[in-house]
């Protein structure tokens, strides 16, 4: 049975108006943990749309296709969708084969890989064989070998024109031509503590994206490029150890704790064909620990623009430099109350002004400058975030982006003059949009999803009407189990704030029952939890939790719902003090709801959210248990470039980091609490919580504790992530008091 109902939500004095539907399927099968995260058992509950879509030109798209042998590159016409291989598979495999020492299964692996670098024309590839380099011509019968030298090449990367490749070796930037197979260093003095054009591990962590490792930036017209000089010997070393080998393995990183010394780094342009670097100069209101947090090319002669920071990100200054000399200028400051987060690099046009994001407002908007630094005009504003920028069709005078405009949970794709006139939504239906547009503007292939839909992608006009279904993704699955659908609802704090909701009711849900809370948190400056939009595994296992009878609760404090920094300045200095308080308010809505039973309520939350959750368990007695994963027990132990970002330096702030350290709270711990971590843990350190354990036995706490060895930041070993969630579901059903039926296999 469907059931439908309306009401009104109060919080204190404040009262908030919500209109939802809320449906579940009363029959069904019920999920289980095998049919979530077994690897041998798993139900395909997401689907497999394409992902990975690159343009070639504005009539067709690259895509890779799964096979049973590999990947397969295709070109598809975009509008019909008809598709021809970007090159023949068996030719290339032939060409490898020939190598020496290369076998024909290793040859049709590697033709057939999901990593191989297509050069800018994708007339041909590069292959990495035996850590050395190798460069394929489609259509031809021979790989030509580009390097043959000890060591491995990393962060290879082709030049604009697609003659050259520059690489790291042995921590130097080198470059080696295509057709003429000439090498040449370009920098000579890298070694284990000096890393040229290749990021450190706070440098691709915290600054340049996770996973990214390249340090170095060609040039447009391929003459040049730049690159990040780190000089890590002022930076202290962190052991982890890796305990199963009977002698253990130890993996030493350099990592800098909030405090300690950042590595020193410079800013140098070489000229691809080979000669000394110019180093770019600094003027005397640099620091000597500055952070360079972005850099890029402007177009033509008018040379390379860099952001940097002092180490405390209070201010971002962004600089232009001559390539050849090194002299620079800056071009604009920008400031806020509290941090200055960085946007990207300026978007040039051809009248060679620029597009500049901004949070002086506490919104990030767009800002048209002059090539000197000069403001022209905002080109959007408003009580809302650009979210993803996609470019600019300057023939038609057009900027396009995605932004939460409508509805801070929902992401739509937009579009407004560059005059920052005539804003209009291009997508058309509620939930998350990511658009991929083409090199003209003229479409765009739109990946969409909502809360309880899967991704669908689809291919539109740039004016957002429908050209053909590219993928709808339907998931037979889901129709096959007892799900509940979820309800956005909204939560005013104490102060008047509106706090984005997400409840997952039981299918069979009876509101004259009392029910017990799960509730999920992560709490982190920006993040948001609440989204309209496909949540994978999580989602599953939260709609398992609802079979079971306990009430999934989702909160955004105000800090992490993605609703301008504005809103994230506050916990500056104090992180968790305001956050708790915000969460402890969506506990009183809670306790206002008739089916909620108040003495049942658990919180889990991993990471941000293992320290908010400890936080909580240790400054509050709102919730009866919790689920401390990979938490920050005490920001000393976090890296420089976050922490002080949020809390300054420690000798700045010595109060806030004593006073928000879970650690140092120990003996106030209220209710059953859970506490996992992962043993390798190369981020947030598994130091943590024997710090936070140590000081919960000297206060005489009864805790319940889970390590996982070989398990980083986030587990990679799919038998030891079902544990976990066993662990954590078997945790939960005791800790609110549910009798819960059986979840192996026969459940399903």
């Amino acid at each position: 049975m469907v059931s439908a109902f309306r009401r009104s939500v109060t919080l204190g004095v404040c009262a908030v108006a919500v209109t939802a539907t809320v449906s579940g399927q009363t029959s069904g099968r019920m999920l289980s943990l095998d049919a979530i995260y077994d690897p041998d058992q798993r139900v395909d509950f997401s689907g497999s749309p394409p992902t990975n879509l690159r343009w070639i030109d504005d009539a067709s798209y690259l895509q890779p296709r799964r096979t049973g042998s590999g990947v397969e590159w295709v070109r598809v016409d975009a509008v019909s969708g008809r598709t021809t291989p970007l090159f023949d598979t068996a030719r290339m495999e032939s060409a490898l084969a020939r190598l020496p020492g290369l076998t024909s299964a290793r040859a049709g692996a590697l033709s057939r890989s999901n990593d191989l670098l297509f050069n800018p024309s994708r007339t041909g590839a590069l292959v990495e064989i035996d850590e050395d380099l190798y460069f394929y011509r489609f259509g031809t019968d021979v790989a030509t070998r580009l390097t043959n030298t000890p060591g491995p090449e990393e962060e290879a990367g082709f030049s604009p024109d697609g003659d050259s490749v520059a690489f790291v070796r042995g921590n130097n930037l080198h470059v080696v031509d295509v057709g003429g197979k000439r090498e040449r260093a370009i920098t000579t003095d890298g070694g284990p503590q000096i890393l040229n054009g290749k990021l450190d591990w706070l440098y691709q962590e915290e600054i340049y994206g996770r996973g990214r490792f390249r340090g170095y930036w060609w040039s447009p017209d391929s003459s040049h490029l730049a690159f990040l000089h780190l000089d890590e010997r002022p930076v202290p070393e962190y052991t982890v150890v890796d305990d199963i080998p009977y002698r253990p393995t130890v993996e030493v990183t350099d990592y800098p704790k909030a405090g300690d010394a950042n590595p020193l780094v410079r800013l140098g342009i070489a000229r691809a064909a080979g000669g000394e670097a110019v180093w770019v100069e600094q003027g005397d209101y640099v620091p000597a620990d500055m952070l360079v947090v972005d850099v890029d090319w402007a177009p033509g002669t008018l040379g390379l623009t860099y952001q940097v920071q002092n180490r405390e990100q209070t201010w971002l200054d962004l600089n232009l430099a001559d390539p050849d000399s090194g002299r620079s200028r800056r071009l604009l400051r920008e400031t806020t109350p509290a941090w200055v987060n960085v946007n990207g690099s300026p978007i040039w046009l051809k009248d060679t002004s620029f597009l500049w994001f901004s949070e002086r407002t506490g919104f990030k908007h767009l800002y048209l400058y002059r090539k000197d630094g000069e403001l022209v005009r905002p080109v959007t504003s408003g009580r809302w975030d650009v979210r993803t920028f996609y470019g600019v069709d300057e023939p038609h005078g057009h900027v396009y982006f995605d932004a939460g405009a409508r509805r801070h949970i929902d992401t739509d794709i937009y579009r407004t003059g560059l005059d920052g006139n005539a804003l209009t939504r291009v997508s058309r239906t509620d939930g998350t949009h990511r658009a991929n547009f083409s090199p003209a503007f003229t479409h765009y292939i739109d990946t969409w999803s909502d809360v309880t839909t899967p991704p669908q992608v689809r291919l539109h006009r740039a004016d957002g009407s429908d050209v053909r279904v590219i993928d709808a993704n339907a998931v037979a699955s889901l129709a096959t189990y007892r799900l509940s659908t979820p309800e956005f609802v909204e939560v005013r704090t104490r102060d008047g704030f509106t706090m984005d909701g997400m409840v997952i009711r039981p299918p069979d849900f009876n509101p004259s029952r009392t029910y017990p809370v799960y509730q999920l948190t992560y709490a982190g400056p920006g993040t948001a939890s609440v989204r309209n939009q496909w949540g994978y595994s999580q989602y599953i296992y939260h709609q398992m939790l609802a079979q079971q009878g306990i009430v999934v609760w989702v909160l955004d404090n105000r800090s992490s719902g993605g609703k301008g920094v504005e809103s994230q300045w506050p916990v500056y200095g104090r992180l968790g003090e305001l956050e708790l308080q915000d969460l402890e308010d969506g506990i009183t809505w809670l306790k206002q709801q008739p089916y909620v039973d108040p003495s049942r309520i658990a919180l889990y939350g991993w990471s941000y959210g293992g320290f908010m959750t400890a936080y909580a368990l240790t400054h509050s007695t709102s919730w009866a248990a919790g689920i401390v994963g990979a938490p920050v027990t005490d920001w000393r132990n976090y890296d420089t470039v976050y922490t002080e970002r949020y809390m300054k330096t420690p000798m700045n702030n010595p109060s806030g980091y004593r006073s928000t350290a879970p650690r140092f709270a120990a003996t106030n711990l209220h209710g059953r609490m859970l506490l996992i971590h992962g043993g390798i843990d190369d981020n947030v350190h598994r130091q943590n919580s024997e710090q936070f354990v140590y000081e919960l036995q000297r206060a005489g706490k009864t805790f319940e504790l889970m390590i996982y060895p070989r398990q980083r930041h986030g587990f990679s070993d799919a038998r030891l992530n079902k544990h976990l969630r066993q662990i954590m579901f078997d945790f939960t059903m005791s800790a609110l008091r549910v009798n819960a039926p059986a979840t192996g296999p026969g459940a399903q």
